[in-house]
């Protein structure tokens, strides 16, 4: 999030993180505010062996700090609460925000904050940062490709890019499971996220 050295189409397949860019994105530089209403940061997880489930976060608060320049001198950060979660299932939401899994009385907000910012060539970045969910903070990588910048029909300045990423939700402490009669258990460790995300530039 924040990474956008973005290199021509045609130097894609010789492109490294200190290839140079062109002046218009290095104009991008600057700092961004999430939008959140034109944002989803939602996750799959495997349900008892054979179906996805899919959810996502409807109260998201974020920041970005884009160097369009050198992309490693870009930066993210994220605020999630954990209340807003939605799968389309009132009773599952309510489990999820439960002691079983989230415990969002005690826990209500999950955050990311970047530490890391590199190109992989051409419209393709990698952002490193530490998840804390359960009061537990532990690395992660997200690799991101960037849709491209626009000012919209109200003058804003925006960026957007989608990622994803893979966690183990065990390793968080979010263990809680029931096993099948046929093998297996209920809910997958392996959970999957996804971004699709808005940033405006802030004036």
């Amino acid at each position: 999030m924040g990474i956008f050295g973005r290199k021509n189409t045609a130097d894609s397949d010789t492109a490294t993180a200190t290839a140079p860019v062109s002046p218009d994105l290095a104009a991008l530089t600057g700092d961004y505010t999430i939008d959140a209403a034109h944002t989803t940061i939602g996750f799959v997880a495997r349900h008892a062996m054979v179906t996805n489930v899919k959810g996502s976060f409807q109260d998201i608060e974020g920041t970005l700090h884009l160097d369009g320049t050198d992309p490693a001198g870009s930066t993210a950060s994220l605020d999630i609460t954990m209340d807003s979660i939605e799968t389309g299932s009132a009773d599952r939401d309510g489990h999820l925000k439960g002691s079983d899994f989230f415990n969002t009385d005690e826990f209500p907000t999950m955050t990311f904050r970047s530490t890391k910012a590199e190109s992989l060539g051409g419209d393709n970045y990698r952002i490193t940062g530490d998840l804390s969910i359960l009061g537990t903070t532990k690395p992660i990588s997200i690799d991101l490709e960037f849709n491209g910048a626009a000012k919209d029909p109200f003058g804003n300045e925006r960026v957007g890019f989608e990622g994803k990423a893979e966690i183990l939700r065990s390793e968080w402490g979010l263990t809680w499971n029931a096993a099948l009669e046929t093998g297996g258990v209920l809910v997958s460790d392996k959970i999957k996220l996804n971004f699709d995300i808005s940033a405006i530039r802030n004036a």
